[in-house]
């Protein structure tokens, strides 16, 4: 069997469990979402934002790309963001990098070209910011995951001082921002830091480092 066809296969499978679950499931999904986070993530496959805080459908709005970034001139991730604090009211945003991030570790190393390069801007500019901490790590990989963590922090902090951020803080709408990383080999998320409207934007420390040693 073709492997696109096992996707459709499965697809009933998990349905078909939900409605014998709750026979109502589907028709209160019909009726609207009021998820309670926004998550702002990777696209990496092996980062499942749903399935690894076992969030039901309906919990979670979620947006990925490459390397977890947050520009304000990216109207697919702005246009969720104006969505999530407007309309959906969302209390809580997060920013979750991965340890061994593909995007990160094409960041340090270089080479890109095309759409990926233009992309990365973003994350050299992290890496330009911390680079001596970056480049002090004894070695590629332990270099990577502390750019990931930074990358996270610097992302959080670019999140906070977007228009739509200050403006949901200005009218007193409770929203507060975590900046988590996610350790692709033991599955655990480990939080970084956080930011609310009280917060300080330009004395956010660098994240104490949290990976484990392997």
């Amino acid at each position: 069997m073709r492997h696109y066809k096992q996707l459709l296969l499965a697809n009933k499978a998990w349905a078909s469990e939900l409605v014998e679950e709750n026979p109502d499931f589907f028709s209160r999904q019909a009726a609207g979402q009021k998820p309670d986070f926004l998550w702002i993530g990777c696209s990496d496959s092996r980062v499942s934002p749903e399935q690894m805080t076992m969030t039901p459908p309906g919990g979670m709005f979620i947006h990925r790309n490459v390397a977890n970034l947050v520009n304000e001139d990216d109207l697919n991730l702005m246009s969720v963001l104006q969505y999530a604090t407007e309309v959906l009211k969302i209390r809580h945003i997060i920013v979750c990098g991965h340890y061994a991030c593909g995007g990160l570790q094409a960041t340090l190393s270089g080479g890109t070209d095309g759409a990926v390069d233009g992309w990365l801007a973003n994350a050299r500019a992290v890496l330009h910011a911390h680079e001596d901490e970056v480049r002090s790590q004894p070695d590629n990989e332990t270099q990577v995951n502390r750019l990931v963590e930074v990358n996270v922090r610097d992302q959080l902090v670019k999140l906070a001082r977007t228009k739509l951020i200050q403006a949901a803080w200005a009218r007193q709408q409770e929203v507060f921002l975590h900046g988590w990383v996610y350790d692709i080999r033991d599955g655990h998320i480990k939080p970084l830091l956080e930011i609310d409207a009280t917060t300080n934007l330009d004395t956010v420390a660098r994240p104490d480092k949290v990976l484990m040693a392997s």
